[in-house]
């Protein structure tokens, strides 16, 4: 049986899974994704307000890992010792529920890329491209069963192979195929688009920024392998920096190569397309490779978060005990087969989806809004009420305004993602209560403490109700 000291992990490991966590799908979709919605301009102030506000929350993740050492659940802590235990376990559960849904996703971009070359893969929702998923899901269960530190030494060295290719398609870009001209005429939104006020070409771009940027807790989530608890503050503000210039890049890069309607047209990974269309066919082949390797390795990194947010929450009691339990190699077991088993059924009803990837990224994006908005939240109640603050007082004003910009932008993203996801958020919140019920009957506790926890489960049941609705009448649509 593998030791506590054999498990924990460095900075780089740690900054690895920051890193691993948050380049995955999302960013090899960035040039459509942004050519649809806007042009140069406003992808700049896109970028502002996203950069802006995950960079404070990025900041809160870093405070609070330093100020409640003992809150090593990462996300869900947060919420529940700020704010109750039915909120905690919603803040874990929609946590849990997202990441299984933005795995979903991982398997989609992987299924499409591949439909690029292979007819029988079609956009990643065909029977063949759905066994093919379903071989996947199962081969990175039991590896990872076999131990954390292994799947994390692979997603250390799969997340090296997988930026490279990134890095190249800037490098080939920038110097190769700039084109100051184009880019200028792209610059105010192009020609040949539909015409669009600034304000709605950024709030299309609203929950794509946020599904690029989920997995900027990956290190607290795993605070309780860290090896310094520093370490997961640093590595979380590492990874943010790093990523968000590549992402940045790739996002602007092809409006200098192509024009608008031409990225706007590619099919995704649009990456791939971009690379195509300015270099010729290997380019295609090169950037698909690249996101398979990608796409792989942020399935592996959020398997493991999936295992472990399920894990913790069920051993401190926010989740059936069935799930707090481990292998003989530390792995989670019980967390990681139903995490498996959900991502399994999900992968299924791709088959009945007009546009499976968009639906995945756009939902996961909104469910894991949630817990990000808790912990913003948390973080802010912290400075306000000066709790842990009495070695280092001058430091509060700093942090109240930092927690109280992040805790406005998730706010604000869930406002500007649209009702249609607030619904199917609720779809999945109300029935996932069922988890709550059955650990509070464990534990022969009431299953609600206050009038608020009421409120918000009457509110997770109307919305579910109304999703229902919307669905069987055609008001909502997936």
């Amino acid at each position: 049986m593998a030791s506590k000291a054999e498990q924990k992990l460095s900075l780089f490991a740690l900054t690895g899974m920051v890193v691993g966590s948050m380049v995955g799908a999302g960013i090899f979709s960035l040039p459509r994704t942004f050519g649809i919605a806007t042009g140069p301009f406003g992808a700049i102030i896109a970028w502002c307000i996203a950069g802006g506000g995950m960079y404070m929350l990025a900041r809160v993740f870093q405070s609070l890992a330093e100020r409640k050492p003992d809150l090593d659940a990462g996300v869900f802590a947060y919420a529940k010792e700020g704010f109750g235990d039915y909120p905690g376990f919603l803040s874990a559960f929609g946590y849990w529920i997202g990441s299984c849904i933005g795995n979903v996703s991982y398997w989609v971009l992987i299924k499409s890329t591949l439909g690029n070359f292979i007819p029988a893969f079609g956009d990643g929702n065909t029977v063949v491209a759905i066994l093919v998923a379903s071989i996947g899901i199962w081969l990175f269960h039991f590896m990872i069963l076999r131990g954390i530190q292994q799947a994390a030494f692979i997603n250390t060295v799969v997340t090296v192979a997988k930026v490279v290719p990134i890095i190249a398609f800037i490098i080939i870009l920038f110097f190769f195929f700039f084109k100051l001209d184009l880019f200028r005429l792209n610059f105010w939104g192009g020609e040949g688009m539909p015409e669009a006020s600034l304000l709605q070409q950024i709030q299309a771009t609203m929950l794509a920024t946020v599904f690029v940027f989920i997995g900027i807790e990956g290190a607290s989530n795993y605070s309780r392998y860290a090896q310094t608890r520093s370490d997961i503050g640093t590595a979380t503000i590492m990874g943010f920096i790093g990523v968000s210039v590549l992402m940045v890049l790739v996002t602007l890069l092809p409006y200098a190569a192509l024009t608008r309607p031409e990225i706007a047209a590619m099919s995704q990974p649009s990456m791939a397309g971009v690379l195509a269309a300015v270099a010729g066919p290997w380019g295609a082949v090169f950037i698909s490779i690249g996101v398979i390797v990608s796409v792989l390795g942020a399935y592996l990194a959020w398997s493991l978060v999936c295992a472990e947010v399920l894990y913790v929450a069920a051993r401190t009691e926010d989740m059936p005990r069935l799930f707090g339990t481990e292998n003989q190699n530390k792995v989670p077991a019980a967390a990681l087969w139903l995490t498996n088993i959900v991502v399994q059924l999900f992968v299924i009803s791709t088959y009945w989806s007009r546009d499976a990837f968009t639906l995945m990224l756009n939902l996961t994006s909104a469910m894991s809004l949630i817990p990000y908005l808790f912990v913003a939240a948390f973080g802010f109640l912290l400075a306000r009420r000066a709790e842990t603050y009495e070695v280092r007082p001058h430091e509060r004003k700093r942090d109240l305004i930092i927690a109280g910009i992040a805790a406005v932008y998730t706010f604000f993203m869930i406002v500007a993602g649209g009702m249609k996801f607030v619904l199917l958020s609720a779809l999945l919140y109300a029935p996932g209560t069922a988890l709550y019920f059955w650990a509070r009957r464990e534990q022969r506790k009431q299953f609600f403490n206050t009038s608020v926890d009421w409120l918000i489960f009457a509110a997770a049941v109307i919305g579910c109700i109304a999703a229902i609705i919307g669905l069987s009448t055609g008001y909502l649509t997936i």
